[in-house]
């Protein structure tokens, strides 16, 4: 039996439903916000549905704060700088923690698993609370740190530490990292290890030009999964600093929403976090899918 054309695309129907009401009508309500004018009175924003009648003064705002020293383009720069080394310590823990579990896991491969998904059962706002009592003045971190010598008086972790910032990031995204590096490194096949052994590379020679390129998927995934929501994290800075000096994106976004004649210029951030993340996005699927065709040739 033969069926018509549409029949297979109209399987993809419910999925466009999807993205068209989850993903594009909320993304045009925020432009049509960030176009519209406000209230006279109130200095609420009222949307503009009529892309023929925007108004593109809360882009300009945005646009006037990214020159040299101005309030958009430091704290433009802060995120940048504290998602890279968050993404940077990331990688450097997540990838070994990956790959022992996929090398030498062995019968308790799924129990390590269990454990790396574990955290996910409680609250991400619990588990930044939580740090926060750790970092306090009599917490634990600075009572085994003065108990190891390495410091001689409690230090204020939580007194606008770019550091401490920088910690709960990690901590609170990196699971994300290491399950895509994991299923990356656990589908390569054991015999082209083998073969690059049998040619006489030696363990270190077959990770660099083995493990790593074939793992270099994973990496790209796991990096795309943890950086789109740490460029909008705002729980995180205010949670463990709660100082205007490590305020992110987020933390713009946020204080600008809460202000009623400035969530034009709050929506208009969002469009523009947006755009700049479309070009990680971009980069991951061209990196992809180039990495795909080369592996099937």
């Amino acid at each position: 039996m033969r069926y018509p054309r549409w029949f297979w695309a109209a399987f993809g129907a419910p999925g466009l439903v999807w993205v068209a009401l989850f993903f594009v009508i909320p993304v045009y309500t925020i432009l049509a916000i960030a176009m519209g004018q406000p209230d006279p009175i109130f200095q609420d924003p009222i949307p503009e549905w009529n892309p023929l009648q925007w108004d593109v003064g809360a882009f300009e705002t945005v646009f006037s704060g990214f020159g040299p020293g101005e309030a958009f383009y430091v704290v433009f720069l802060r995120t940048f700088a504290y998602v890279a080394i968050a993404l940077a310590l990331s990688l450097a823990i997540g990838y070994p923690v990956a790959y022992f579990i996929a090398r030498h896991g062995g019968r308790w491969k799924t129990l390590l698993l269990i454990g790396l998904v574990a955290p996910f059962w409680i609250s991400y706002l619990m588990r930044m609370l939580a740090w926060v009592n750790l970092l306090q003045d009599d917490g634990y971190v600075n009572r085994a740190l003065m108990w190891l010598n390495v410091i001689d008086a409690p230090r204020a972790w939580l007194d606008g530490r770019p550091s401490t910032v920088i910690l709960g990031l990690v901590y609170g995204y990196i699971p994300f990292l290491i399950l895509p590096l994991y299923a990356a490194l656990d589908r390569i096949d054991r015999s082209l290890l083998e073969a690059a052994r049998d040619l006489g590379a030696g363990r270190i020679q077959t990770f660099r030009r083995v493990t790593l390129p074939l793992s270099k998927p994973g990496i790209l995934a796991g990096s795309v999964i943890i950086t789109l929501p740490m460029f909008g994290d705002y729980y995180t800075p205010d949670l463990l600093s709660g100082s205007p000096r490590t305020n992110m994106i987020g933390n713009e976004i946020y204080l600008f929403i809460l202000q009623g004649s400035q969530r034009r210029v709050g929506a208009a951030l969002v469009i523009v976090l947006m755009l700049i993340l479309l070009v990680f996005m971009l980069y991951y699927l061209v990196s992809t899918t180039r990495a795909s065709k080369e592996l099937e040739a």
